[in-house]
């Protein structure tokens, strides 16, 4: 008869994904997972196969925990376009202001593991272009954004995606709290028309 499983996996994963989250999928060692999910390496192989796998599984549940999330926001009708995008940029610089540099795990993973993995840039890049098709859908809420065509609007939401992006990377870097804050407040300006 197998033995019962020791260990919660879904608590197993979320433990892995801080990990990852705090250190890089590269820079997450083996005995860092190890330590952080309090669990064998034998436990970690039978029940993920690998730590490529765990992974995966990793940016799953980062996926249902953030990104999902922002896209819903980002889509709520019941907010303008100008405050859903609002939002998401002043609620970046607010997590660096609380003390959290980790940036965001889906951005750092486009800027590290996805571009030496086809896998992993595949599952980091339909986020993105999620995130993306949240913006374009915000963006279509604006006062400004609205009047103008499907094209400028997708040229705008995938620029909002990248300020985005480099605004996570840049604060996971240490770039200076007063950086970031200007950057978010030139990109508000942006979609709110004061730098059309």
């Amino acid at each position: 008869m197998a033995r019962p499983r020791e260990f919660d996996i879904a608590d197993a994963v979320e433990k892995a994904m801080n990990a990852f989250w705090a250190r890089g999928y590269n820079g997450t060692s083996l005995p860092d997972l190890l330590d952080a999910m309090k669990i064998t390496r034998g436990s970690l192989y039978k029940a993920f196969g690998s730590k490529k796998q765990l992974f995966l599984q990793s940016l799953a549940l980062y996926d249902d925990h953030y990104v999902k999330p922002s896209v819903a926001m980002l889509q709520d009708v019941s907010m303008s376009g100008e405050h859903r995008l609002e939002k998401v940029f002043s609620g970046s610089v607010a997590v660096v202001e609380n003390g959290d540099r980790r940036g965001c795990l889906l951005c750092n993973t486009s800027a590290g593991a996805s571009s030496e993995d086809g896998e992993i840039a595949s599952i980091v890049n339909d986020q993105l272009d999620r995130l993306t098709d949240a913006f374009f859908v915000a963006l279509g809420d604006t006062t400004i954004w609205r009047e103008k065509t499907k094209s400028r609007r997708r040229a705008e939401a995938r620029s909002l995606s990248l300020n985005y992006v480099g605004l996570r990377v840049m604060a996971r870097g240490g770039q200076q709290i007063e950086d970031l804050k200007m950057a978010a407040e030139q990109t508000v300006k942006r979609f709110k028309g004061a730098m059309t």
